[in-house]
């Protein structure tokens, strides 16, 4: 059987276009198949639920773990954003010191924080948008109802314990009311409000005590920074 020029040249052509086809899709699957980082970073949907009672950093790490299980990064090590005062013959803990080197995604794939050093100067991704919680919800902020901004710290801007004296509810084990006793020092997660310092994300202002009316007063719920350290 004698095969024409014009069939051979078509035959060509659609090989050569199969080829081509194969080619084009083996290189686009690398990008197509890429997933988003994993979850390191988030704000608690919600305290203890004692006002600044968490139990101390083990209870309020717990906290992290738990809502980082429920979920889906239950395979991380979790840790709350948190300083404390020396006590007990434990020295003072910075709450920069406690939450690995970073880089943190919220629960979005969006990446807050390159490392500790980013995350505590101005060029962190940190606010309203970014700090998210472990549901990938927005906190409410200044504006809403209810306010929930304050977001506890017990922290400086720079991430070490903060230099007021019982500033973190007794390292997280008080809840009591009324001004003149314990107080901790709180950030705004979306950088705005009153205080001495409205636009910082964890050293904001104090509250009035540890008590969760007294949270919810000055713009708070108890919530809290978690961090994965791995």
């Amino acid at each position: 059987m004698t095969v024409e020029p014009r069939t051979i040249r078509t035959l060509i052509t659609a090989a050569s276009f199969a080829v081509g086809s194969a080619a084009y899709l083996m290189n686009a699957t690398p990008t197509t198949a890429q997933t988003q980082p994993k979850m390191s970073f988030f704000i608690t949907t919600a305290g203890s639920g004692d006002g600044a009672n968490l139990g101390g950093l083990s209870g309020a790490d717990k906290i992290c773990q738990t809502l980082a299980t429920a979920a889906g990064a239950g395979d991380r090590t979790w840790h709350a954003y948190l300083s404390a005062a020396a006590a007990n013959g434990q020295p003072a803990v910075n709450a920069k010191d406690r939450i690995g080197k970073g880089p943190w995604y919220n629960a979005k794939g969006v990446q807050v924080a390159a490392s500790v050093a980013d995350l505590h100067s101005d060029a962190n991704k940190l606010g309203k948008d970014g700090s998210l919680t472990e549901k990938g919800a927005v906190v409410n902020g200044r504006g809403d109802t209810p306010n929930t901004h304050d977001i506890l710290t017990g922290s400086n801007a720079d991430g070490t314990l903060s230099g007021k004296a019982d500033n973190t509810c007794g390292n997280w084990t008080k809840n009591n009311a009324g001004r003149g006793g314990s107080t901790a020092r709180v950030g705004h997660h979306d950088r705005q409000g009153g205080g001495d310092a409205p636009t910082s994300w964890n050293s904001a202002h104090d509250t009035n005590a540890c008590s969760q009316p007294d949270l919810v007063a000055t713009g708070g719920a108890g919530l809290f920074y978690c961090f994965a350290i791995n």
